[in-house]
């Protein structure tokens, strides 16, 4: 059991009442394109891969949590009923950390686990977001309906003339036959935590969603920040794709010249320091410091 060092913080009613309030209002703001979007059944190719790919509906942000270690005072008939929360004395309710770490530990062990051996771990830089070229190498169509920037034996010849460097296997298991055994080395579920490091895009990616996964133990800011890192990363990993998103408002970031990879690193280094604050800064309210595990 993790001892917490610390006295609980009470919020009152009116506290908690207007960070939920801001909260809903933010992630509002962050989800309006897409369910404006999802209203008249109309697709977006970058940005629905937040809802599509991690199945989480925008509702699920409008739902602000205090995280570990706060009481929310008058809040039992508001929040009583809610999952992974208990109702501490009278009328005020917490966060049921205990038991969410009693009855998911294996899901919490795992999450915890890679967030800490990542942010352990120094980032690469070099695989120039290749891994959207090895997901139409040689195929005979694309992944979406989108032409792609060179053509498909321009983009052959730019997977053909770099060497593929993916540590995220969740990105290397949509390569094509034909691009898999090209990577520096093959990738599997099992190595998934003893690969994953902070340089990668779909790991910054996925802080999002580990996030969204520890539920109430997670504060809302926190996740609402995951979502924004999340959705930059899909920005940057699209424009750097061979995909043509002009027409979408998408400037390319051509990767096969060298003033192209040099904006991707520029920007790749910038989203993995975001990224690792995200991490250090969920562990440190799951495991404080002096009492990590």
């Amino acid at each position: 059991m993790t001892l917490r060092l610390s006295e609980p913080v009470t919020l009152a009613p009116e506290v908690w009442r207007e960070r939920s309030e801001v909260h809903a209002e933010r992630a509002d703001e962050l989800t309006a394109d897409h369910r404006r979007r999802a209203s008249r059944a109309e697709k977006h190719p970058v940005e629905d891969f937040l809802f599509t790919y991690y199945s989480y509906k925008p509702a699920v942000l409008r739902r602000w949590h205090p995280g570990p270690g706060v009481v929310l005072e008058g809040a039992a008939d508001a929040r009583g009923g809610w999952r992974w929360y208990e109702t501490v004395h009278d009328d005020h309710v917490r966060v049921a950390e205990e038991q969410f770490r009693h009855e998911r530990g294996s899901l919490y062990r795992g999450v915890t686990g890679l967030l800490r051996a990542t942010l352990d771990r120094p980032a690469a830089f070099g695989c120039f977001g290749l891994h959207e070229w090895a997901m139409v190498y040689r195929a005979d169509a694309t992944r979406h309906e989108i032409p792609l920037r060179l053509g498909a034996a321009g983009t052959d010849a730019v997977v053909e003339a770099h060497d593929l460097r993916c540590t995220h296997f969740d990105a290397f298991r949509f390569f094509t036959a034909e691009a898999a055994p090209r990577n520096r080395e093959p990738l599997d579920r099992e190595g998934a935590v003893a690969r994953e490091q902070p340089g990668c895009l779909h790991a910054g990616m996925d802080v999002y969603k580990w996030m969204l996964k520890l539920g109430p133990l997670v504060p809302g800011r926190l996740l609402l920040d995951a979502f924004v890192l999340a959705r930059d990363i899909r920005e940057l990993d699209m424009r750097a794709s061979p995909y043509d998103l002009r027409d979408w408002g998408y400037s390319p970031v051509a990767i096969e010249t060298p003033d192209g990879k040099a904006e991707y690193v520029r920007q790749q280094r910038l989203l993995s320091t975001r990224g690792q604050a995200l991490r250090r800064a969920v562990l440190d309210v799951l495991t404080p410091a002096a009492a990590r595990d």
